[in-house]
């Protein structure tokens, strides 16, 4: 577990959080490490083993995403602006806001908050 403050200090949600957001890394790693070891075999009933350990993995995984997403009302708003939608991943904030997340560049200065003048 990643805990960053006394464990005894938190509450019993921050630590089930860690619990998930730990899981979620160790699946996300089991997808990477399967889904390399499919890339490399020359054997095709190893590629079709470890292609299904891939698959089972990322089901795994979503339904850890699943989880967060009921108990964290910031990760619902995310995946329900940014999942399931065919626009290019960096233009989905631009139309679901109708605002140009775009038009900060690095090293403008600026924070991308608008002017604080009136």
């Amino acid at each position: 577990m990643s805990y960053y403050e006394p464990y005894s200090e938190l509450s019993n949600a921050a630590r089930e959080f860690d619990r998930i957001i730990q899981s979620l890394v160790e699946e996300l790693d089991a997808i990477n490490l399967y889904n390399q070891r499919a890339d490399v075999t020359k054997d095709e009933s190893v590629r079709a083993l470890t292609l299904h350990n891939r698959n089972e993995e990322i089901e795994h995984a979503v339904m850890l995403f699943e989880w967060l997403r009921r108990v964290t009302p910031e990760f619902d708003e995310q995946m329900k602006t940014y999942l399931f939608t065919s626009l290019p991943v960096t233009e989905v904030e631009e139309n679901a806001t109708g605002a140009s997340g775009s038009s900060v560049s690095a090293g403008s200065g600026s924070l991308g908050i608008g002017s604080l003048k009136k």
